[in-house]
């Protein structure tokens, strides 16, 4: 989407309505002297103590007016220079102004300096994001193409045997089935991109549908199971799919929710007994498309999808340090209004 334009017309620049404005507010009492002196018989002139006066006046408004011009024009035009420059140059010229002048105008460029410092790394995420999917489709089409022109150029004096066959056709599908997996994962990894609208959802409620998704699972769940979160249902069972989906991958057996909550938040922790994340990859394991399972069609998209979905709903999520086997996560989510209002009402 192209940027909206500002219509074009003139318009008066800052500096120009503080000085006048100041000079207006200046001629009003000399033009109230001079309409007094010319209202008087006897005063043919003015004195030179009033002209004197007049003057003083009029070096104060115009010092006055270049102070406020100082103050706040030129941190303006600083910013709207910072802007070109970040435009320009991207992250290394994401730094503070020297001078802000006033508060407002301060907290006008700490504002423009996050949304520049989150815009900039949303580029830099979009780009890297870009590579790696290229990467994680390029290597199922390759095998694809190559399995296909095998198979074309089989000919009546070389013939492929049905055994041979049938391997290059299971390699297709097998190629075929984990490209369908990245497409669904990137389907999810959109959604999770925007925040959904639609209400909110329980732990008892999520727990109700990922048994059934996940009969291998001895899902249980203790502590506040009933209290509504703001993480429509929709995007919990995605949420928690993929928690529980990684959890069934490594192993476990068992995977346990348990809910606290205070004034307006909801803790949950999800610990499973599957074979756990090592300490080499405890910074890794959010970052898109790294994943231990590739050799087995994990995509490495699944902990990116539930940190992106959460994120977009004022959520986190953090791996725990944890003893024995297994893995620990913590979810934060704030509570809905609703069960916020209704613990006030209690």
């Amino acid at each position: 989407m192209p940027a909206p334009k500002v219509r074009a017309k003139w318009r008066p620049p800052l500096a120009l309505i503080v000085y006048a404005v100041l000079l207006t507010v200046m001629a009003l009492p000399a033009l109230i002297v001079i309409w007094f002196r010319a209202t008087e018989a006897s005063a043919n002139r003015m004195e030179p103590v009033e002209i004197i006066a007049l003057l003083v006046v009029l070096v104060l408004t115009l010092g006055v007016a270049y102070v406020l011009t100082r103050t706040i024009t030129g941190p303006i035009d600083a910013l709207i220079a910072r802007t070109d420059e970040i435009a320009r140059g991207g992250k290394a010229a994401i730094r503070p102004l020297e001078s802000y002048g006033t508060r407002e105008i301060a907290v006008l460029s700490q504002s423009f300096l996050d949304l520049a410092g989150k815009l900039v790394d949303r580029t830099e995420y979009v780009r890297s994001f870009a590579a790696h999917v290229s990467h994680e489709l390029k290597s199922p089409l390759t095998a694809i193409r190559g399995t296909a022109e095998l198979l074309r150029d089989d000919d009546a004096e070389r013939p492929m045997t049905k055994a041979q066959r049938l391997h290059f056709l299971d390699n297709i599908a097998a190629d075929a089935v984990r490209l369908d997996a990245l497409l669904l994962r990137l389907r999810e990894l959109a959604q999770a991109e925007t925040p959904m609208t639609g209400g909110g959802s329980s732990i008892a409620s999520v727990m109700a549908l990922l048994r059934q998704r996940f009969p291998a699972l001895d899902i249980s769940g203790t502590g506040d199971t009933e209290t509504l979160i703001a993480l429509p249902g929709e995007a919990a069972i995605i949420v928690f799919s993929n928690l529980a989906d990684n959890a069934l991958q490594h192993g476990a057996a068992p995977l346990k929710l348990t809910v606290s909550t205070d004034a307006r938040t909801a803790h949950i922790l999800v610990r499973d007994n599957g074979s756990g994340i090592s300490a080499a990859n405890r910074d890794r394991i959010f970052q898109p498309f790294f994943s231990t399972r590739r050799e087995d069609g994990g995509t490495g998209m699944g902990l990116g999808i539930v940190h992106a979905m959460l994120s977009s709903h004022g959520g986190t999520i953090r791996l725990r340090q944890t003893t024995g086997a297994g893995a620990e996560f913590e979810i934060a989510i704030p509570l809905l209004t609703s069960a916020v209002e209704g613990r006030r009402v209690r």
